[in-house]
């Protein structure tokens, strides 16, 4: 992912503790924090500003998941996992502490994710 795409599109983030993905309050069901990026800012910074200023956690944003889909694909939303650097969030979180919560992958898996995020979670279910 360049740049420009990046700035263009939407970024999710898939932020993992203990087996736990962090979800946030999307209409009538939940969801991962997303957004897009600023000008300039990588998938992985932009999902990490935006874990950030929804949520309160401070995260790191390391790794892109890369988006399946279709060959020459290019509109598929990108993933980026991110490590919690804070126990607790933020007083600054646009979000309220009922708007978040920390799922089970198990749960998590069957809430509607992108394959490419649904895929990374199967993998990495505790046994």
């Amino acid at each position: 992912m360049t740049l420009e795409q990046a700035a263009r599109g939407v970024v999710d983030a898939v932020v993992v503790y203990d087996g736990r993905l962090l979800m946030v309050a999307a209409q009538d069901s939940w969801g991962l924090p997303s957004g897009a990026p600023q000008p300039a800012e990588s998938a992985q910074a932009g999902a990490a500003r935006l874990v950030y200023e929804l949520t309160g956690y401070l995260v790191d944003g390391t790794s892109l998941l890369r988006p399946q889909g279709t060959a020459g694909e290019d509109d598929a939303r990108p993933a980026v996992v991110c490590r919690p650097l804070s126990q607790a969030p933020s007083a600054e979180a646009r979000l309220g502490p009922e708007q978040i919560r920390w799922a089970p992958f198990a749960e998590a898996i069957d809430a509607g994710l992108p394959e490419a995020v649904r895929d990374y979670l199967v993998g990495h279910t505790p046994v």
